[in-house]
Parts: structure tokens; C-alpha cells; sequence
């Protein structure tokens, strides 16, 4: 039988390996062509550094890599950070779940 904590790392985990399939599944349609939420551009009218990340990140999900190039030039740099990052946070319940068996 599983502790409690034992049961909460479970679920983080499930979570976290769940989070790519719900990300995919986010109907795209308000992303690519909705309104930007971007403070700085509707403040002040010019786009960030981050003006156009989201559609990046999410035209890299589909693959769509030249689109992504187009909306935001770092996401060569943001994409592989946030899968590390994902990656580590998996890693590290995965370990903490196998050493407290």
C-alpha cells in the first residue's frame, strides 16, 4: 500500500507526464489567431521579447518548425529549456518515487 506522500508523487508524475498530451489537445484555433495578451504591446504598442512565444512553442509541437522560427526567433533557445526542465522535474519524482520503495 502506498504512503500518502508516496501517493502525492505518483500523481505529480502522472501530471507531469500527462501535460504534453493535454498541451497538444488545447484547440489551437484562439492561439494562432486571437487577440495578443502581451502587456507590453498593448501598453505601449510595440512587441517584447517574448511577443509571439506561445505560437511558437505550439507551432513546434506540431512541427510546424518553420512557423515557429517566424513567431519568435528564440524559441530555439526557450523550447529545449522548458523540455529540460520538464524532463528534470520527471526525473527527479521518478527517483524520489523509487527510493522510497
Amino acid at each position: 500500500m502506498l504512503m500518502e506522500s508516496q501517493s502525492r508523487t505518483v500523481s505529480r508524475l502522472l501530471l507531469l507526464l500527462l501535460l504534453p498530451a493535454a498541451l497538444y489537445m488545447i484547440p489551437t484555433h484562439g492561439i494562432f489567431h486571437g487577440e495578443s495578451l502581451c502587456l507590453v504591446k498593448r501598453l505601449f504598442g510595440v512587441e517584447c521579447w517574448g511577443c509571439g512565444m506561445t505560437r511558437a512553442v505550439f507551432s513546434a509541437m506540431y512541427l510546424r518548425f518553420a512557423d515557429a522560427w517566424e513567431y519568435n526567433r528564440l524559441v530555439v533557445i526557450v523550447l529545449p529549456l522548458l523540455a529540460a526542465a520538464w524532463g528534470h522535474r520527471v526525473w527527479r519524482l521518478f527517483v524520489q518515487l523509487c527510493n522510497k520503495r
